[in-house]
């Protein structure tokens, strides 16, 4: 077999859980756009937040797989795993990590204060509530069942 690695833009697994990753991140441009009146572009490109980007493209994958394979198959029990791994992670031990960051930067912030050192705060904004991933995995799982149903 000759297989070349222009095939990936072939796969229609890969494009379920890429757009569904486009869709949410697209979410979370127009919410920022919504509270403050501004583009930024940042959004498209940022972790945390709602809804999680993690979450909607793992179960855009997986819905993709047991679409076409099964939620049977072996491939779709891998595909669940791997999603339901990510989003255990997103919305605790990454949002736990956001918490500690809020904490070591207010930390960092009176020792800059009290002796005038220079720092860079630390990104807070590193997981999801459960309600965000959540909300991922709707859209995962609407925007698979989109593309699927386009592509029969």
């Amino acid at each position: 077999m000759n297989h070349s690695p222009i095939e990936i833009f072939n796969n229609v697994w890969i494009l379920c859980g890429i757009a569904s990753w486009g869709v949410a991140q697209l979410c979370k441009l127009m919410s920022g756009f919504i509270q403050t009146r501004d583009v930024d572009f940042a959004y498209l490109v940022s972790t945390g937040g709602m809804p999680s980007a993690h979450s909607a493209s793992m179960s855009g994958l997986a819905t993709g797989i047991g679409i076409t394979h099964g939620f049977a198959s072996p491939l779709f029990a891998i595909a669940f795993a791997l999603a339901v791994v990510t989003m255990f992670d997103a919305s605790t031990i990454r949002l736990a990590a956001g918490k500690q960051a809020q904490i070591l930067n207010e930390i960092v912030r009176t020792i800059r204060t009290e002796h005038r050192m220079p720092a860079k705060p630390l990104k807070e904004l590193l997981g999801h509530t459960r309600f965000e991933v959540f909300m991922g995995m709707i859209i995962g799982i609407m925007t698979a069942v989109n593309i699927m149903a386009r592509l029969r």
